[in-house]
């Protein structure tokens, strides 16, 4: 195995993805403005999600200022700090790409049954893995330090 694919494999276990087309998301997306490196947060809905292996993408639209905007967002980017899913949709179409002529109500999406608990389930789970890291971290800056050798 070559070194590229072990790299792809470390990305895909790095990202699990727990949501599909019709979702609400929140992107956390690091921007680099003038030497500062900021977070900026995205939220809309998934509209389409393109399958090339690590090349994965997903393109997500909301609606800012009475304007539709889309932003096609690389899923194994290291710029993408996290993935937080907002609401669960319920949709029978793998490309949403109707909802560009439709406004107001017309282009709301059902949310799918259970979908509640689900988004409030996933928030458990990702909020566990994030003190896991967090603990981890801590722990080895415990050890790196001279007093703790001490």
């Amino acid at each position: 195995m070559n070194a590229i694919s072990k790299i792809f494999e470390s990305d895909i276990k790095r990202r699990e993805i727990n949501f599909g087309i019709g979702d609400t998301v929140k992107v956390h997306y690091r921007i680099l403005e003038s030497g500062k490196e900021r977070v900026q947060v995205y939220e809309g809905v998934v509209i389409a999600i393109n399958n090339k292996d690590n090349d994965k993408t997903m393109t997500v639209r909301r609606i800012s200022y009475d304007v539709g905007v889309e932003r096609i967002f690389p899923i194994y980017s290291p710029r993408i700090a996290k993935i937080e899913l907002t609401r669960k949709g319920h949709v029978r179409r793998s490309k949403l790409y109707f909802l560009r002529e439709r406004s107001g109500k017309s282009a709301r999406i059902k949310e799918m049954r259970g979908g509640q608990a689900l988004v409030q389930a996933e928030r458990k789970k990702q909020k566990l893995k994030e003190d896991a890291a967090k603990k981890e971290t801590d722990a080895a800056k415990k050890q790196d330090t001279p007093e703790a050798a001490a």
